[in-house]
């Protein structure tokens, strides 16, 4: 006998909730969100090669990494840590500031 079947048996009238497993978004993310300026999402060319760098990344080192590898990851692209910011390689600012926004961070656009 599960969890379930003793709640069951010990609160027969209640009737359980649609989509249990639905939980909030900012939980199942792998980094913690804490910032109160916008992170500036920049389109810059480093040796000629287009890149996009996210600065203004208020918390945990360890956290800053993991965005670095979500983004990364979401892309499937090279980039790294540099300076305090984020390097991405290649123009990805549209997808990059979307996926930040429902991650929860505020995204400012800066340059072209």
């Amino acid at each position: 006998m599960d969890l379930s079947d003793q709640l069951k048996n010990l609160f027969p009238d209640h009737i359980p909730e649609e989509d249990p497993s639905a939980e909030a978004k900012g939980a199942s993310l792998p980094f913690y969100i804490h910032q109160t300026p916008p992170l500036e999402c920049v389109y810059e060319k480093r040796k000629g090669k287009p890149t996009t760098v996210i600065k203004g990344y208020q918390g945990a080192n360890q956290d800053f990494k993991k965005l670095s590898s979500a983004l990364k990851s979401l892309l499937n692209v090279g980039g790294g840590i540099a300076q305090e910011s984020i390097v991405i390689q290649g123009d990805y600012r549209d997808k990059i500031m979307t996926y930040l926004k429902e991650c929860g961070f505020t995204v400012k656009r800066v340059g072209g």
